[in-house]
């Protein structure tokens, strides 16, 4: 994961120029229908910070996160707020969140690191919490362009979160990405509760 991070923290200015515009709206909607209004969202792993920018304008409370000091720095003077600098292994919320918002950030974690972070996550969601995860869609585990990933279909993802009883998967779609010229590589969104 460190040198993952590393990557972001050389990159983060073309990496926040590459995502920062990217128009999310079609995978908000599954998962804010399901958070109550006004309530406290996760950004797990949160980037530019373009998704927690659009839950603040949208009303709700946020706390955001990330691994990469350079994308907290960047991400803080465009939210507004304070952006915590901290790794997804250090989670130690307790029942505080409506929602995690995890987009394109877990895949950066080796399959066996999984298990015990989205415990993790798990634990910091309310009873009827939201989970909202994305991956690159496949089979395919290892370096690629400077960072590690971890793909998912939806079987292997179903077969992760049956390691954690209490998330249970409620919908999936694969859709392209969103960024401009990248629309053939696709993308697994899910959608997880707690319950």
């Amino acid at each position: 994961m460190n040198d993952t991070l590393q990557y972001y923290n050389e990159h983060a200015a073309e990496f926040v120029q590459d995502t920062q515009n990217s128009d999310m709206h079609e995978k908000y909607e599954p998962f804010l229908s399901r958070v109550v209004s006004g309530g406290h969202i996760l950004d797990l792993g949160c980037g530019s910070g373009r998704d927690s920018a659009e839950f603040i304008k949208r009303g709700y409370q946020v706390t955001a996160m990330d691994g990469s000091e350079q994308l907290c720095r960047i991400a803080e003077a465009y939210i507004g707020q304070p952006v915590h600098h901290m790794y997804f292994q250090d989670i130690g919320w307790q029942n505080a969140f409506d929602g995690v918002w995890a987009c394109s950030s877990l895949l950066h974690c080796t399959i066996a690191e999984l298990p015990e972070i989205l415990q993790k996550v798990s634990d910091s969601l309310k009873d009827n919490g939201v989970l909202y995860i994305s991956f690159k869609y496949g089979d395919f585990a290892g370096w690629r362009n400077g960072r590690y990933f971890t793909n998912f279909t939806e079987d292997s993802l179903k077969a992760l979160l049956e390691t954690v009883p209490t998330l249970h998967l409620t919908q999936t779609s694969v859709t392209g990405d969103v960024r401009p010229g990248r629309q053939n590589e696709l993308w697994l969104n899910a959608i997880v509760e707690k319950r």
